[in-house]
């Protein structure tokens, strides 16, 4: 894909997967419908090795500086998946193409490389993945927390789904409390 063409959603699938061939675990787009007129968009998924996934969103960098949104966080039982949200074209109207980039990770080898030093707006949502879901994010630039207090427990993280997650003793189930 030539940078000075017309980014396509068709055209960023095999952009990627001439550079990284099986590394690319799964690829799709999806349309869907958006906003009061129905007007179709179409949304790139990517699913990727995390030995490449640095190289993939440096790659997207290559076709056009993106918009990152946020980066969503799963517990998928054995594995903890990220999920990078990006947005090429953004802010042109109808023009908008979301390319997301997921990554699953083992939970005893829960390491990411940190993107701040080449999208340095990252550094939030990468903290929040430190705090709810217990990844460690290399080399991110400010590792502080910043959701949960200082004096939250060690080596529990809110959104994890397993024996790391909220301690029943720490929810307060306000359904049963009386009035």
């Amino acid at each position: 894909m030539n940078k000075k063409s017309e980014i396509i959603p068709e055209g960023i699938v095999e952009y990627f997967k001439k550079k990284f061939g099986d590394k690319i675990i799964d690829s799709r787009v999806e349309k869907r419908k958006i906003g009061v007129k129905k007007n179709e968009q179409k949304m790139v998924w990517f699913r990727v090795e995390r030995n490449i996934f640095k190289d993939a969103v440096k790659h997207l960098l290559e076709l056009q500086f993106p918009h990152l949104s946020v980066v969503s966080g799963n517990d998928v039982g054995e594995n903890i998946e990220l999920i990078y949200h990006f947005t090429l074209n953004h802010g042109e109207h109808l023009k908008e193409i979301p390319v997301n980039i997921s990554v699953e990770m083992p939970k005893n080898d829960l390491k990411i490389p940190s993107i701040c030093d080449i999208i340095p707006g990252a550094l939030i949502t990468e903290r929040e993945k430190q705090e709810m879901l217990g990844v460690k994010v290399e080399n991110i630039p400010d590792s502080r927390k910043m959701f949960l207090p200082d004096d939250f427990p060690e080596n529990v993280y809110p959104w994890r789904k397993d024996e790391k997650g909220i301690p029943e003793k720490m929810v307060k189930k306000l359904w049963e409390e009386k009035k």
